[in-house]
């Protein structure tokens, strides 16, 4: 009885002690920002997506996990001056052609594997849901201090969106948009 007592504490000692160390920070949504590029035959354009909430979860000062919930509404394109188109590729990226924001607001990632690589430089695989599909990526995550970057790149077609691709549709000519856009993406927690 006297060594299952001590087995016991010791196992309560252990438990404390690592979830202790276990910490979640949210990220600030106001100062975190993620800015896209697409790109198709006859140029590119570029804007803006804001977080609505995330956490990014360390053992000790490893990073651990993650997850993030985009606001997909808060699309906006920056490469425009309002008049010049800016209002109209806003609304079209809003539509079902792209990402469907009024049946899917949100988008979100879920960390499901994190490898440390070297000092604060992780390689991430996470569960990203845009409309409605689920998708694995993986990308290298930098964590220095209180901030986090990453730049990695999606292919659109793998959540439905499939407006102007030449992967999908023939004789597009220089109305092609690319698969892949790019995502730079600035954490601050």
């Amino acid at each position: 009885m006297k060594n299952f007592k001590t087995i016991a504490l010791a196992f309560l000692a252990f438990t404390a002690t690592t979830v202790a160390s276990a910490q979640t920070k949210k990220i600030d949504a106001s100062k975190s920002n993620i800015t896209w590029v697409g790109k198709k035959v006859t140029g590119s354009h570029e804007g803006n997506i804001k977080f609505k909430e995330g956490t990014l979860e360390f053992k000790g000062s490893k990073l651990t996990g993650g997850k993030f919930v985009v606001n997909m509404t808060s699309i906006i394109v920056t490469d425009l001056k309002p008049g010049e188109g800016k209002e109209k590729l806003e609304g079209h990226l809003k539509a079902d052609d792209f990402f469907g924001t009024e049946k899917f607001p949100t988008g979100t990632l879920v960390f499901t594997k994190v490898a440390a690589k070297q000092n604060g430089l992780y390689s991430v695989t996470g569960d990203l849901t845009l409309k409605g599909i689920t998708k694995p990526v993986t990308f290298d995550l930098n964590v220095k201090g209180s901030k986090a970057n990453t730049a990695l790149v999606i292919d659109r077609t793998k959540y439905d969106i499939k407006y102007g691709s030449g992967s999908f549709f023939d004789n597009l000519g220089d109305k092609a948009i690319y698969d892949n856009f790019d995502l730079a993406v600035e954490l601050s927690f």
